[in-house]
C-alpha cells in the first residue's frame, strides 16, 4: 500500500515565496518525475549525450496546470540539489509556453524562481534582472529538450513575477478538491 507525501503548501505562509520540489537535479541527464500514487521519484528518462538540465527542475506543490500537471518550475540555485528536495523560492517570472500533446495544444509554462539563500541569484527581483543570455539558454534547453522527443514547443514571451504569481493562484484554485491520498 503506497502512503502519501505530506504536500507542502505552494506558498510559504504571508509572503509572496514560493515551495518548490525538485525532480531533477541541476547538471543531470537523467529526466525524474514524482509519481504520486507510489510516493517515489522515478527515472523517466535518459536525455541525449551533452544535454543536462541548466538548472533544478521541478513542480510547484498543489497546484494543477493547463497541461493536467503539476505547474513547472526551474529553480536557479548555486549548487544542485537532489530528487524530492524541498526548495523554499522567490519567484522571478514565467516564461510563457504552448507545448503540443495528444494532438492538441495545450500551455505548458515554466516558473522561474530562485533559491530564497542564493548567493548567485539573490539579487535578482525579476525575470529581466537576469541576463538575457541566460533566459535564451534555458528556452533553448526546452526547445531542444521537447524537439529530441519530436513534440512542439512554442515559446510565447516571458512576464515579471506579479504574473507568474496571479497564474500560481490560479493553479492552486484548479487543484483545489483534488488529492492523491
Amino acid at each position: 500500500m503506497a502512503r502519501c507525501m505530506k504536500i507542502p503548501p505552494p506558498f510559504i505562509e504571508g509572503t509572496d515565496h514560493i515551495n518548490a520540489i525538485v525532480e531533477t537535479p541541476k547538471g543531470s541527464r537523467n529526466k525524474y518525475t514524482y509519481e504520486p500514487e507510489i510516493d517515489a521519484v522515478k527515472l523517466k528518462k535518459a536525455l541525449p549525450a551533452g544535454m543536462v538540465f541548466p538548472f533544478d527542475f521541478g513542480f510547484i506543490p498543489s497546484t494543477i496546470a493547463d497541461d493536467g500537471d503539476p505547474m513547472d518550475i526551474l529553480v536557479l540555485t548555486d549548487a544542485p540539489t537532489f530528487p524530492g528536495c524541498l526548495v523554499e523560492c522567490k519567484v522571478l517570472g514565467i516564461i510563457k509556453v504552448e507545448q503540443e500533446e495528444d494532438g492538441k495544444k495545450v500551455r505548458n509554462d515554466r516558473v522561474i524562481a530562485v533559491q530564497l539563500d542564493s548567493r548567485m541569484y539573490s539579487s535578482a527581483g525579476n525575470i529581466d534582472d537576469l541576463p538575457e543570455g541566460l533566459i535564451k539558454e534555458i528556452v533553448n534547453f526546452f526547445a531542444s529538450y521537447n524537439q529530441v522527443s519530436e513534440d512542439l514547443f512554442n515559446p510565447l514571451g516571458n512576464e515579471g513575477p506579479d504574473v507568474a504569481i496571479q497564474l500560481i493562484h490560479h493553479c492552486i484554485k484548479t487543484a483545489d478538491g483534488l488529492s492523491n491520498c
